[in-house]
């Protein structure tokens, strides 16, 4: 597996912001990494939506469930589930133990082991292979055996940065949602081509700095 330098750092738990929309913002730019035996795939964080406390779109909304028990861990764990019976999507969990929230990471630009994701996707652009949550999923190999995991320990599947630089970001109203569709609380980098969604939705959409 080839691999790209990067003087990637891992993020520890007192690095991540506990607000669940201010988590949103933050984890743009960060990078989403997963250790293999032959090397490292990693992707570059490019869009969230946050689903924090008292929002009936939020998985936790109903309270504590077998299905949801991971969004009640400490901020910094991961919360995947199954879509549709078929796609895993994932999460990272926000907010203190106990409380239920989470930022959904919905698009990554692929960045390493780029020929494994490729041989997960075969036949898929470069653009698609993590354009959207179930894909980048599926790119990085991500299912239910990952629930619950701490991002935070720098191995396995964890998260990371390079430098502390702030990233531009705008925002718009979520996708895919039923209820509560005012809300701006999707998050993205302007101007990248591996974020998901209506294009539509990307334009007119002034960056402000994190």
């Amino acid at each position: 597996m080839a691999n790209t330098t990067l003087s990637l750092v891992p993020l520890h738990r007192n690095d991540l912001p506990i607000d669940t929309v201010d988590l949103a913002r933050f984890l743009l730019g960060k990078y989403l990494v997963r250790d293999l035996p032959k090397g490292r795939v990693v992707g570059r964080i490019v869009e969230t939506e946050a689903y924090p406390v008292g929002d009936s779109t939020n998985h936790a909304y109903p309270g504590r469930r077998a299905y949801n028990g991971s969004m009640f861990l400490e901020h910094g764990h991961a919360y995947v589930r199954l879509t549709y019976g078929i796609y895993h999507v994932i999460n990272v969990v926000s907010e203190r133990e106990g409380a239920g929230a989470a930022v959904l990471i919905r698009a990554l630009e692929p960045v390493n082991g780029i020929e494994w994701m490729q041989m997960r996707r075969p036949g898929v652009k470069l653009r698609d292979l993590a354009r959207g949550p179930g894909r980048l999923a599926l790119a990085l190999g991500i299912d239910l055996g990952f629930d619950g995991a701490d991002l935070c320990t720098g191995h396995g599947l964890w998260l990371g940065a390079m430098g502390k630089a702030a990233t531009p970001f705008a925002v718009t109203t979520r996708i895919g949602i039923a209820r509560e569709t005012h809300r701006l609380l999707r998050f993205y980098v302007p101007g990248s081509p591996f974020v998901s969604g209506p294009r539509k939705l990307l334009s007119g959409d002034p960056p402000t700095s994190v």
